[in-house]
């Protein structure tokens, strides 16, 4: 169906199908220098995954600007109703995932599905995508938050120049691979760590918000569904960006092969931070509307930092601190992640092979984390990131709606597969059709934006047949990538992996 992954063996220079062991190539002799089999291993306990899902799905958005469902809805019940409904969708999607991930025990999520789904050909056009400009658009995007915020104390009194944001971003992003590529267990225990500051942050808002009622500040709530109409448009529209502020529950799968009892800890990981993050979403925004009215939130530049101000003085200052910290961590629980999309997509063939080689001493996919730093770069100093984005944000949702459809279409395929977990057949359903709406929610809203999305996405199949079909390339251009491919592995100290071995 695919192609079997290459393995590269110095010795001869050649490919190989199954070397028996990951070899580092020696500089000198061309005889190889390790003759050791080298895995990721199973480090992500139950608390580092759910510190993986809640730490990439909370980012600046809840702190700074949670007005797109506000804007939309017209008034404060029914935004909260909205956030209320975008968590219960979510889980839904969540819990697919789930079974998906207890059932097909392979890294790369989306990726892996849409492969063991629908084929080769979709399955590469998502990864495609993602590599090039969705994965370098977002991480700079989240990051240039983080150099923002983090600079924020610094610049109380006037405007932050961009090129310092940018300088602090680039090292932020730089530190954040260096992190994952250095060793997978202290990225998830700072992982850990960050999610801890996000959930305080997030009871710094609520702990006040709760005191606040209890002392009968609930003006803002009466009449609570009264207000401007949501319009036919405006609902919708509400929808998609409570969908966008609960996205990253899909993360988790993307390290499957490194979770602890994934057939246990991946359905309890998804179903408690999916509880945790929904009910902190809902309940800090009722916090808000304790002190701020409904007008105000949609003025406020930095609704956190607003709400902050009123009730806590000068503390008010620290916010900045745990919205830096808190991009951080989405930062790091983003790549640590989709690290491992590249990592088994080139394990099936469909990127380069270097990306599917693991540090010998590490034990982490170096050169699949690395691989984003110079896309990222150059997205951060060069790129439309809003405009790349806005093109791209209709193919999250068509990739994940073909994942959740494809555990439908797995039920009657493979019916003999194991499952688990197994969630009723109402929720795929459910779910699959929310994500084709938003789909066509984006044709109908903004049809060129997502037009250029579309055609942008659709440059991944003749990039397909032309890099994985056509078998028929030039001897020099084998020869080009066998030396490209033999000095990265000398020069980052990678061999292939055992299970790219008995791929």
């Amino acid at each position: 169906m695919v192609r079997k992954a290459a393995v590269l063996t110095a010795s001869n220079g050649s490919y190989l199908q199954g070397q028996p062991n990951g070899r580092l190539p020696s500089l000198d002799s061309g005889q190889p220098a390790q003759e050791q089999k080298v895995v990721l291993k199973k480090k992500v306990t139950l608390l580092r995954g759910i510190s993986i899902i809640i730490g990439t799905i909370i980012g600046a958005g809840i702190f700074i600007s949670p007005k797109g469902i506000l804007k939309n809805t017209g008034s404060v019940g029914m935004s909260l109703t909205v956030w209320t409904v975008c968590g219960i969708l979510s889980l839904f999607g969540a819990l697919c995932y789930a079974e998906l991930g207890t059932c097909i025990k392979k890294s790369g999520g989306h990726y892996t599905y849409i492969l063991e789904a629908f084929g080769p050909l979709p399955a590469f056009v998502r990864v495609w995508v993602e590599l090039l400009i969705i994965r370098p658009a977002a991480t700079a995007v989240i990051s240039l938050a983080f150099g923002r915020y983090i600079l924020e104390p610094f610049f109380m009194q006037c405007e932050i120049p961009e090129l310092a944001i940018k300088l602090i971003t680039a090292v932020g992003i730089t530190l954040v691979m260096v992190l994952n590529s250095t060793s997978v267990s202290w990225s998830a225990r700072i992982q850990i760590f960050l999610t801890f500051c996000k959930l305080v942050a997030i009871l710094i808002i609520i702990v006040p918000g709760v005191i606040q009622l209890i002392k009968g500040e609930t003006r803002h709530f009466k009449n609570a569904f009264a207000g401007n109409d949501a319009s036919i448009m405006g609902l919708p529209l509400a929808f998609y960006s409570g969908m966008y502020a609960y996205s990253g529950w899909f993360y988790l799968n993307f390290v499957t092969e490194e979770v602890e009892n994934p057939e246990k800890n991946i359905p309890l990981a998804i179903c408690i931070s999916m509880i945790i993050v929904t009910v902190g979403y809902v309940l800090t925004n009722v916090a808000y509307f304790t002190t701020i009215s409904a007008g105000e939130l949609l003025l406020s530049k930095a609704v956190a930092v607003t709400f902050a101000e009123r009730l806590m003085g000068n503390f008010s200052l620290a916010v900045p601190v745990f919205v830096a910290l808190s991009c951080f961590g989405s930062m790091n629980g983003g790549i640590f992640a989709v690290s491992r999309m590249f990592f088994v997509a080139s394990r099936e063939g469909h990127l380069p092979e270097i990306l599917s080689m693991i540090h010998v001493r590490k034990h982490t996919p170096l050169p699949a984390v690395i691989v984003l730093h110079p896309l990222t770069m150059i997205m951060l100093f060069n790129g439309d990131l809003y405009s790349l984005l806005n093109f791209l944000s209709f193919a999250r949702w068509l990739f994940i709606g073909l994942v959740v459809a494809g555990l439908i279409y797995l039920r009657y395929k493979r019916p003999d597969m194991p499952r688990p977990f197994k969630v009723p057949l109402f929720i795929p359903a459910l779910f699959s059709f929310t994500c084709l709406f938003m789909v066509a929610l984006s044709l109908y809203s903004d049809p060129v934006n997502t037009g250029i999305g579309f055609a942008i996405t659709l440059t991944g199949v003749p990039a397909y047949y032309l890099f994985i079909v056509w078998d028929k390339k030039p001897k020099w251009f084998r020869k080009l990538l066998d030396n490209v491919t033999e000095t990265l592995q000398i020069l980052l100290e990678v061999v292939p992996s055992e299970e790219d071995q008995k791929s």
